[in-house]
């Protein structure tokens, strides 16, 4: 009954009348379901059943009849509306029995409902409101909250009689969940209300009815502030203020209700003392702020200060944590506040610049930037103000503070630069950019403190380039104050945000004359015109510089060009042309762009070039001269040993070089080269630099320039110093200057042109170098000057191309001079860079085809060897030196020098290629590839690698010396040094190579530099074994036949000197070589069998003399009358070895034709001794001659071997001989003369037992 009375008390509202509830509560809906929408309504008809049916699950139920009514729109019977209504409110309101997740869904239901039913839901719920009795409100109140957030509009009309419900609620509050529940009510209700108020538009209330409404939210407001204020609980606290706030916001559109707003404000503000989320009354407090400038009154004296200083306290508070969030809405209320009262605002935070804590100042300054950027004209008109009070804080030595500062400049300058006219804040941006680099180059801060000072100078360089030039009144501001700053040096990390600033003023046109001095202040002019260091010649020297520096970065660099580029009128009006088409491109090789990868020798010479492109282009000695003189003045000034300084001894000789006055060329060089101190690498160089950019246009006048000061340098007498007084320190720098000038006289030669070099190479460069090497003392420095000078003079020669106008016994003088270097010197660190570099200048000067004798070849080669092979190996070195350090760069050296050696030779092969030179080279390496030191024979490998890498990729070699190459290597490929046994397939694939090219022919083997892996470590030794053999075929297949001797003696070397796995090897090549190609090789057996000869008596471990006996049965069984007279002839004959040789011979399968031989061969012999002699001679007195003796053994012990099956088929041939030599042991004439083979068995027998007897 509420409810239909609520329902007539809004007929008017809505225009409706419900039809009248069914007093049984729980009857059937009956009746024809309506023709307007009968799907529609059946379906929620039998959902409603379904429901009073209490069948299946209710919340389902619910939720598939919340989808139904949202989706249509059709109108229910009354009854039907009813009845659902009834239903959803039993469950709604229930105590007990029903699960929230029924509750929510009931809610949603009605929701739904009020779609095409409001009044009825909305009577419903205000009835349930305002019913008496312990019914549970909590879902009711629920309800009323969605219902209000989806249908704000409709529900304006029912606020007055839903606000007298709420009423009731709050003074009926049973739990902290109905509490919460109403108090969302409150603010839905609430928001809603503002809202319309602040538009009235669409409104259907009279005036009346909006004054009531007043009243009853006031009402509800004073009964909130009554009731529900002083909540202890967490949750209870949040839903108050998020029900206060908007009911504060409606009231402050009636004056009469203000005051009660103000006394809530101050409870609100005191929230953030005592609610743990005071994020929440930050939200609050945004919101109310908001509705109060909306309403535009006054807020009264001190509430405002209040205000701010409630939230400036918790935003500066860091005992609390605080997300970025709740920091930016703090900020915001700051804003809002300042929006509304701007001058109190100002005032209060202008006075926390001045706070003791130092988290205060920053918040001061964070939020005065943050005004300053808002664009509000109270804000704008108080900037100057604002700007004036910031600049008391500008000394601050607080790190948090400074970057304060810096931030809050960014936000002045991106909003209104005018506003800096009393504040030259460019250049405190940049002050603060030099402070922090000089505490930090002092290096007297902590890890941390350098981290904070680095993150300062990042802010500053992010403040300058993050300045919008068509802000107001920033070209006035930054031209040409910017100018100042591209000058000293220790702005120079500003330069790329700094390019950026110029580069737009120059697009927009605001670097011309005519706007110079426009608008500029008179101090700021005053104080531009009087600084004399701005001049063209200053702002180019300063920009080359750090365009030049190494140390600068790819990115400061194209910096200073597009400085360069945009004050390029300013520097010289005859440049931009240029500058525009060539600057760019520097650009593009700084980028790396086109497939340049920038290194900084590259990019100096490039920028050199430009700049001298550029001098000719300017066309003004006048000019230039100045240039010289500004660069000369910073080359004075810049410290010793810095990129800087380096760049600038070139840069001045670029200039001297494009200047036509000449006796300024020669002040300045002479200058220079006296105030140098060239004892430091650094000054020696720069020196050099100095004098070769200069002498590129003035050649002549350099050389005569420096002659003249290097005869000074000779003359003095300081070089001389005892030996028992320590070198002073003039003696030092001049034994340095005395260097310094040897490589400048080399490093002329090399820019020199053809008619310049020919002309002054002989007496006033290369004499002049040695005039100074012979007169002061010799050392290591000194040495290596000299070798490099040598080392660039004959390139220079070289690059000219005319070798033959160079004085031959000039030539020879020198190549004696770096002879002797090398055989004095001792391989030690650093003296092991000496031996490198007399290395390549002996290299060099090889390539001059220079006439050398076979013998100065030999000796220049094998000192080279012995002084580069002969080293410790590594961990030797590594004891001996007691540095790891040092260790290992000798050894890096050696490494380079083992390489360089090999090119040398390969040079040497190069400029004279005859057979004797190759031959003579191979000889001098012969010796150390053998060498027992597993080192040395290392860098032997390495040296021949070198070699013939050189000669395979370059011309074709008329001859090789393939066989004595392919012995010496091919034991190698077995060594106990991986390394070596994989440098040595090196070499071999290489020497195929070189073969293949000097036949003609293609190389179809297989490569042995394939086979690397099968030598490692990994394989085990059999197998590397197998390997090594493997490559022995490939060679041997390839092998030219005329160098079989070469190869046999190479071989014998290995059996001579070698033990263990390189003489297995070695016999294994040689057994392979021979199988392979010992048939074709028919002229060189006697020769191949003598070497092997030699091998058995010479060979250092004679466990492998098998080897030999094998290789003399491979070649007896191609040549087989030819190996049998040869060792007849020459093999000693009861020696042990030879003895083996011949049971050998009888092993194998010729071993019957071996005895046919030897039967043979014994009947020759007894033939010749059966002939007539006088017949004075008597039997006795005949002796057997050696040769049928060596024969007689060889028999015996080839017979002892074979089968009596062979024996006894050769016994006719073998017997008389035999019988005849016994005769002639014996002294006397034997019984049985020599038989026919016809005869008997019994013949046959008694010359079987004769010959056991023999």
């Amino acid at each position: 009954m509420e409810r239909l009375r609520a329902l007539s008390g809004l007929f008017t509202c809505v225009g409706c009348r419900p039809r009248r509830r069914r007093h049984h509560s729980r009857g059937r809906v009956t009746g024809p379901v309506p023709e307007a929408a009968p799907t529609f309504a059946t379906v929620v008809t039998s959902l409603l059943e379904r429901l009073q049916d209490e069948e299946g699950d209710r919340a389902q139920t619910y939720c598939e009849l919340e989808s139904v009514l949202w989706g249509d729109d059709s109108r229910l019977q009354c009854g039907v509306v009813n009845r659902l209504i009834a239903e959803v409110s039993r469950d709604l309101t229930a105590e007990q029995g029903v699960t929230e997740d029924t509750k929510m869904a009931a809610s949603d239901v009605l929701v739904a409902l009020a779609r095409s039913h409001f009044s009825f839901v909305i009577a419903e719920l205000q009835a349930q409101l305002k019913a008496p009795g312990e019914i549970s409100k909590e879902f009711v109140l629920i309800t009323v909250g969605k219902l209000i957030s989806t249908y704000a509009l409709q529900c304006i009309p029912f606020m007055r009689m839903m606000l007298l419900g709420l009423r009731t609620v709050v003074g009926q509050l049973g739990s902290s969940r109905i509490l919460r529940a109403a108090c969302g009510v409150l603010e839905q209700w609430a928001k809603g209300v503002n809202i319309y108020i602040c538009t009235w538009k669409g409104c259907p209330l009279p005036a009346t009815e909006k004054e009531q409404l007043y009243e009853n939210l006031s009402q509800v407001f004073c009964s909130v502030a009554g009731n529900w204020l002083d909540c202890q609980e967490e949750e209870d606290k949040q839903a108050v203020i998020r029900a206060m706030t908007p009911l504060m916001c409606v009231l402050l559109h009636k004056e009469e209700h203000r005051e009660q707003v103000w006394e809530q404000l101050l409870w609100l503000l005191h929230q953030y003392q005592t609610a743990q989320d005071t994020s929440r009354v930050t939200k609050s407090l945004i919101y109310f702020l908001e509705a109060l400038e909306q309403v535009q009154t006054l807020i009264p004296k001190g509430k405002c200060l209040a205000i701010t200083s409630v939230v400036y306290n918790e935003l500066t508070d860091e005992t609390k944590e605080r997300s970025q969030d709740h920091k930016a809405e703090l900020t915001q209320c700051i804003l809002l506040q300042a929006r509304i009262c701007p001058e109190e605002t100002i005032l209060f935070l202008e006075s926390q610049l001045g706070h003791e804590r130092e988290a205060g100042r920053v918040a001061a300054l964070g939020l005065l930037g943050a005004l300053a950027r808002c664009d509000e004209p109270a804000m704008t008109e108080k900037l100057p103000q604002v700007v004036e009070a910031v600049k008391c804080v500008c000394r601050d030595p607080s790190t948090r503070v400074r970057r304060a500062v810096l931030h809050f400049i960014r936000e002045l300058l991106s909003a209104n630069a005018q506003s800096c006219s009393a504040w030259d804040v460019v250049g405190y941006i940049f002050s603060e950019f030099s402070q922090s680099s000089s505490r930090r180059a002092a290096g007297l801060l902590s890890a941390q403190e350098a981290r904070e000072e680095g993150g300062l100078q990042g802010l500053c360089m992010d403040v300058l380039g993050s300045l919008d030039i068509s802000v107001r009144g920033m070209a006035k501001l930054l031209w040409p104050r910017l100018l100042i700053y591209v000058l000293p040096a220790k702005y120079t990390g500003m330069l790329i945000p700094l390019s950026r600033c110029l580069r737009a003023l120059a697009e927009r046109n605001e670097l011309t004359a005519a706007c110079e001095h426009q608008e500029l202040d008179p101090d700021v002019l005053n104080s531009l015109l009087q600084e004399t260091t701005l001049t063209p010649h200053t702002l180019l020297a300063r920009l080359l510089v750090v365009a030049g520096s190494p140390f600068a970065g790819s990115e400061l660099q194209a910096a200073a060009l597009l400085v360069m580029q945009s004050l390029h009128s300013r520097i010289h009006g005859a440049v931009g042309a240029m500058w525009n088409t060539e600057i760019p491109l520097l650009l593009q090789y700084l980028k790396g762009e086109n497939e340049n990868i920038p290194d900084s020798a590259g990019w100096e010479r490039r920028l050199l070039k430009f700049l001298r492109a550029s001098l000719e282009t300017i066309k003004d000695d006048a000019w230039v001269k100045r240039l010289s003189c500004e660069l000369s003045q910073r080359l004075d000034s810049s410290p010793s040993g810095s990129g800087e300084k380096a760049f600038l001894y070139k840069a001045l000789g670029t200039t001297l070089g494009a200047c036509q006055e000449l006796p300024h060329v020669q002040e300045k060089l002479l200058q220079h080269l006296k105030k140098a101190k060239p004892e430091e690498p650094s000054e020696a160089q720069g020196i050099i630099s100095l004098v070769c950019q200069a002498a590129d246009s003035h050649f002549r006048l350099v050389l005569e320039t420096f002659t003249t000061f290097a005869a000074t340098l000779c003359n003095v007498r300081c070089f001389g110093v005892s030996r028992r007084k320590k070198m002073t320190q003039a003696s030092m720098r001049a034994q340095a200057a005395c260097n310094a000038a040897m490589l400048a006289y080399s490093s002329m030669a090399l820019r020199a042109s053809e008619e310049q070099l020919l002309a002054r190479v002989e007496a006033d460069i290369v004499g002049n170098i040695l005039l100074l090497y012979i007169s002061s003392s010799k050392n290591l420095p000194k040495n290596l000057a000299l070798v490099q000078s040598i080392t660039e003079v004959g390139r220079a020669i070289q690059a000219v191309g005319n070798f033959g106008s160079f004085d031959p016994v000039l030539q020879h003088k020198l190549l004696l001079i770096l002879q002797n270097l090398m055989k004095k010197t001792l391989w030690d660190f650093p003296a092991s860079s000496l031996h490198l570099k007399v290395i390549l200048a002996l290299e060099q000067w090889s390539k001059l085809k220079i006439s050398f004798s076979r013998k100065e070849i030999c000796s220049l080669l094998s000192d080279c060897c012995q002084s580069i092979l002969i080293p410790p190996s590594a961990a030797e070195q590594m004891e001996e030196i007691g540095n790891a350090e040092v260790a290992v760069l000798q050894l890096q050296s050696l490494h380079v020098a083992t390489k360089a050696l090999g090119r040398l030779m390969a040079v040497v092969l190069e400029t004279k290629p005859t057979p004797v030179v190759f031959v003579d080279i191979v000889h001098v390496l012969w010796l150390w590839l053998s060498s027992d030191n597993p080192w040395v024979r290392k860098r032997a490998l390495q040296v021949c690698a070198q070699l013939l890498a050189d000669c395979r990729d370059g011309t074709r070699c008329a001859y090789v010396p393939f066989g004595s190459l392919a012995g010496l290597l091919g034991p190698l490929t077995y060594d106990p040094v991986t390394s070596s046994r994989q440098l040595a397939a090196t070499c071999l694939s290489s020497l195929l190579h070189i073969q293949a090219k000097a036949t003609n022919r293609v190389f179809e083997t297989d490569d042995p530099a394939s086979s690397c892996e099968g030598l490692s470590n990994r394989i085990a030794t059999s197998q590397q074994l197998q390997t090594s053999v493997k490559i022995g075929e490939i060679v041997c297949k390839n092998f030219p036949k005329e160098q079989a001797a070469d190869f046999m003696n190479a071989i014998k070397e290995t059996f001579r000197r070698a033990r263990g796995r390189r003489v297995r090897a070695a016999g294994n090549w040689m057994i392979t070589f021979l199988k392979i190609c010992g048939k074709d090789i028919l002229p060189d057996v006697p020769g191949v069998l003598f070497i092997l000869l030699t091998c058995t008596w010479s060979m250092l471990e004679t466990s492998f003399m098998y080897f030999v006996h094998d290789a003399v049965l491979i070649l007896a069984r191609y040549h087989e009358e030819l190996t049998i007279d040869f060792i007849i002839q020459n093999f000693v004959p009861m020696d042990r070895n030879t003895l083996e040789l011949w049971r050998t011979l009888g092993k194998d399968s010729i071993g019957i034709c071996v005895l046919k031989r030897l039967s043979e061969k014994l009947k020759r012999v007894g033939d010749n001794s059966s002939k007539p002699s006088s017949s004075s001679r008597r039997l006795e007195d005949q002796q057997p001659s050696p040769e049928s003796l060596t024969v007689a053994c060889a028999i015996s012990e080839v017979v002892s071997v074979q089968s009596e099956e062979g024996v006894q088929s050769l016994l006719p041939s073998l017997l008389p001989g035999l019988l005849l030599q016994v005769s002639e042991a014996l002294g006397e004439e034997m019984l049985f003369a020599p038989l026919s083979p016809w005869r008997g068995l019994s013949e046959d027998q008694r010359r079987e037992d004769n010959v056991r007897r023999l």
